[in-house]
């Protein structure tokens, strides 16, 4: 029985979780047995976590196709996940998803999308029709920076602003658009960008800290439930791994090790070891668990072909 000391422990521990889910599937990577190109949320983990631990089971959160880390923190099953990235019919959504697009509603987890940007326009369309039905509800975007660059983006910015919507649109901040920076590809800021479509904004320039970051969300989250206004959080986040893959990329010029490594000088989840130590038997017994699920399940046949199309 795991027990946690503090609201700390707990955040460190699903962020720690979710961090050893997917250093598996860097492991299981070479072996083919994952069916699907991989995102990985390595770095990033808190951000995920800090957020969902505040959203009420109703709410409903729609991110991008780096989303295991979402689909974990949103209590979505463990073997499911594995099963779903190893493309068996026990998965998620019976293997046909992937990686990529991971929907889980039960949890309220609606879905993403390897199409940047797409799914902000979903968040939106369905905070209106909460709002129109009397709700107290929220509704989450998650995006990268680099989905802000499309139309959708500030199209959905406007309309929510305009019809009052219960969303908070969250950039998970890497500074990176596959192996492009910032400064490379941004004229406007940001958060000044969504005051002007009068969107209150705010920068978090620390995600690795857990209860500061937890604690803005819960104020975030009730202020948008209670005054049904949107709002838009801009995380400053570290992406360890390669854009798509398990990999390093530092040999690809575009990123220095030393900008990885002063980031991870204040990570909690490499620097914290006595909580590491603590966590890590309770996880790894339930990551075997689930791989051993993943791979006794079957693959779909046939007869699954034409199933689930509308």
């Amino acid at each position: 029985m795991i027990t946690f000391n503090s609201s700390y422990e707990e955040l460190f521990y699903q962020s720690l979780r979710i961090r050893l889910v997917e250093q598996k599937i860097i492991e299981l990577y070479p072996s083919d047995k994952i069916q699907s190109p991989v995102h990985l949320s390595i770095g990033q983990e808190s951000v995920a976590v800090t957020l969902c631990s505040q959203l009420r089971d109703d709410d409903w959160v729609f991110i991008n196709y780096r989303g295991h880390a979402f689909y974990l923190a949103k209590k979505g099953p463990m073997p499911e996940l594995f099963a779903e990235l190893f493309g068996k019919r026990t998965g998620l959504s019976k293997g046909k998803a992937g990686s990529m697009h991971l929907a889980d509603p039960k949890h309220g987890l609606m879905g993403s999308s390897a199409v940047v940007g797409s799914t902000i326009s979903h968040a939106v369309g369905a905070a209106l029709a909460s709002k129109i039905r009397g709700e107290k509800r929220v509704f989450v975007a998650v995006f990268g920076d680099g989905a802000t660059e499309q139309g959708v983006y500030h199209e959905s910015l406007n309309f929510a602003s305009l019809h009052k919507l219960p969303i908070l649109f969250l950039c998970e901040n890497n500074g990176l658009a596959v192996h492009a920076s910032l400064a490379e590809r941004q004229s406007y800021n940001l958060l000044a960008h969504a005051r002007s479509y009068g969107i209150e904004s705010t920068l978090i320039e620390e995600s690795y800290n857990f209860t500061e970051l937890s604690d803005f969300f819960s104020l975030s989250i009730e202020k948008i439930r209670e005054h049904s206004l949107p709002l838009l959080v801009e995380v400053k986040t570290c992406r360890y791994k390669e854009h798509v893959g398990t990999s390093d990329d530092f040999q690809a010029g575009y990123r220095s090790i030393k900008e990885v490594r002063d980031w991870q000088l204040k990570d909690p989840l490499i620097n914290d070891k006595t909580l590491i130590d603590k966590f890590i038997p309770f996880i790894q017994k339930e990551i075997d668990m689930a791989v051993i699920f993943a791979e006794e399940s079957p693959f779909p046949t046939i007869d699954d072909l034409l199933t689930d199309i509308f």
